[in-house]
């Protein structure tokens, strides 16, 4: 990166350099050899992970170059954006600056904060609580500023809805991660530079062991939640990968459901009623409010009578032809009823 060596001069890098135990923090040696930097031009340049993890404001330093990586936190009341002439925000967003380590720090005591202060249901007067286990909030925080793609013009954006927490970060998944193998799959960090290197600093955010993700479903499932929903979302200018925490108390007819999906496909209200001896009607609100809530999606289908659901991170696997004719209830030979 073209920017002058000084600028990673901080207590960040004192820090760090601290909790190594270096005694040359001669920026123009030592860099080079921790391999975030480099000779140009008969001058040392540092990397992009250096200004990353030492320089006081590496968003407005990489703005000349068409980067960012600052924290946008936006809260919002209800569940949904509205976009009209007064944004539904709570509060102003907040925008949060700094080396990664401190970034991420504050960002997590900043959205921690406002979950605390719980939220008074639209309607009721009834205040209620965010379920969320801290460990969730912190990881999906530290994930974000960790994998992002910084060669994108996108800062990372946390949102808190009454519903959720949403955390968008720019860039697809690494590799050959998808949404589907993301629990169960390795470790794959896109910026090795700034993951190996942000562990070196005290109270470190992340152990770079590669079991942040399988935590927190394991968290999400203790504390009776649903799982975190991953998606890509690549109809926008800038791609950017999506984790959803619902604070919604997950039903225990879920884990019946999700395991049945993963085995077997799509599932439909046939399906469904056989699992849990619902009726043809309540299977079919069950079945809606999982799509409300973002857990199921619904597959195209020639009619009403062919619905069919699985989960938002299994359609990319799917052949989505197939899906037309799933929604007969093959099991008995019947028809399903409109929806």
């Amino acid at each position: 990166m073209p920017v002058a060596l000084d600028l990673q001069n901080t207590d960040a890098w004192r820090s760090y350099c601290n909790n190594r135990g270096l005694a040359d923090t001669d920026l123009a040696v030592r860099l080079p050899r921790l391999g975030l930097a480099v000779p140009v031009d008969g001058a040392v340049q540092p990397l992009l992970a250096a200004l990353l993890l030492f320089a006081d404001e590496p968003g407005a330093l990489l703005a000349g170059q068409g980067m960012r990586a600052d924290i946008r936190v936006f809260h919002y009341k209800g569940k949904a954006v509205l976009r009209g002439e007064v944004p539904n925000l709570l509060l102003p967003p907040k925008t949060i600056t700094g080396p990664a380590v401190e970034q991420i720090a504050k960002a997590q005591a900043y959205v921690l904060e406002r979950l605390a202060v719980g939220l008074t249901m639209e309607g009721s007067g009834f205040k209620t609580g965010y379920r969320f286990p801290e460990r969730v909030i912190k990881e999906a925080i530290t994930n974000a500023v960790v994998h992002r793609d910084y060669r994108l013009n996108r800062d990372i954006h946390i949102r808190i809805f009454d519903d959720r927490v949403e955390v968008e970060s720019p860039g697809r998944l690494p590799g050959n991660l998808t949404p589907a193998t993301i629990d169960k799959a390795r470790s794959m960090p896109r910026n090795s530079l700034l993951a190996r290197n942000l562990r070196e600093f005290p109270n470190p955010p992340n152990v770079d062991a590669g079991e942040g993700v399988p935590m927190m479903f394991a968290q999400m499932a203790q504390a009776s939640l649903y799982e975190p929903l991953y998606r890509e979302q690549l109809e926008a200018a800038v791609p950017t990968l999506v984790v959803t925490l619902l604070n919604e108390e997950r039903q225990p007819l879920w884990v019946q459901v999700s395991d049945w999906i993963d085995r077997n496909g799509p599932i439909a209200n046939g399906k469904l009623r056989e699992i849990s001896g619902m009726e043809t009607l309540t299977a079919s609100k069950q079945l809606k409010q999982w799509v409300t809530q973002g857990v199921l999606v619904a597959l195209p289908a020639a009619s009403r009578q062919q619905a069919s659901y699985t989960k938002p991170e299994l359609v990319d696997q799917m052949d989505l032809t197939r899906s037309l004719s799933f929604g007969l209830d093959n099991e008995n030979g019947n028809e399903e009823k409109p929806m």
